[in-house]
């Protein structure tokens, strides 16, 4: 698991990895801990958010590191889940575009919609039609890699969650954090709320009331890539069932 930023560390998602069986090794590249160069030896690759762009201004030095380890997962079909910022890796890695959202930054908590795709994507399947997230981001990806799979939009947002190849999943929206880890994300982005007209403390507690239902969705959608990661479960995608020819 890849740490880019103190505040977006594993928290829930990876308590929910690890009660799921996995042995999580966190690397925090902005402290210094050096990057594999290629995943021999782990099961999975799990890259987290953070307060950092692609693609707008200098980029911190371990990015190009990251991107390499998503294409390699990519190619030789590592499970790898990518949230926030590491969905933007996953996608600039294999030549999307990453870019400052045209609608303006997403705050707080939402919905996003399942696509058709999802209903035949082994983890996406079991998720809701229009789930409970957490959005915060001033970027997003606004084209999707050659090649990739669209799995959930939203109407300011249409790039929500992707799937590249059958075991590389990208999500814009955020699915691990705890109360407290929000309310760290809003103290320190005091002035962009303070641009939006939020309130830090309804923000706040607006993620708190939905914290439960986001739970019921999303501990059991990180047990099912645990289980892909740990070769328990069937992890090709579903292909749709092809009509009959009658007389």
């Amino acid at each position: 698991m890849i740490e880019n930023d103190t505040f977006d560390d594993p928290r829930r998602l990876g308590e929910w990895l690890t009660e799921a069986g996995l042995e999580l090794r966190v690397l925090r590249p902005y402290a210094g801990d050096d990057l594999p160069a290629d995943l021999s030896g782990f099961v999975a690759l799990v890259v987290l958010g953070g307060d950092r762009h692609v693609g707008t201004g200098a980029q911190p030095p371990w990015f190009p590191a990251v991107e390499g380890l998503l294409r390699k997962a990519v190619r030789h079909r590592v499970p790898t889940l990518a949230v926030g910022l590491g969905a933007h890796l996953l996608a600039t890695a294999h030549v999307g575009l990453v870019e400052p959202s045209p609608a303006g930054p997403g705050i707080g908590p939402t919905v996003a919609g399942k696509r058709d795709a999802a209903e035949r994507d082994p983890l996406f399947r079991y998720v809701p039609l229009m789930p409970d997230v957490f959005q915060w981001h001033s970027a997003e990806v606004t084209e999707l890699p050659r090649g990739a799979t669209l799995l959930a939009a939203s109407t300011r947002y249409p790039h929500q969650a992707f799937r590249l190849g059958d075991r590389a999943w990208g999500l814009q929206f955020h699915i691990g954090c705890d109360t407290a880890m929000v309310a760290e994300w809003a103290a320190a982005d005091a002035d962009l709320l303070a641009e939006l007209g939020y309130d830090p403390e309804v923000v706040v507690g607006a993620c708190a009331e939905v914290m439960a239902d986001v739970e019921e969705v999303w501990q059991p959608f990180a047990a099912r890539f645990a289980a892909l990661a740990l070769g328990e479960l069937d992890d090709a995608p579903i292909r749709p069932s092809l009509p009959l020819l009658g007389h």
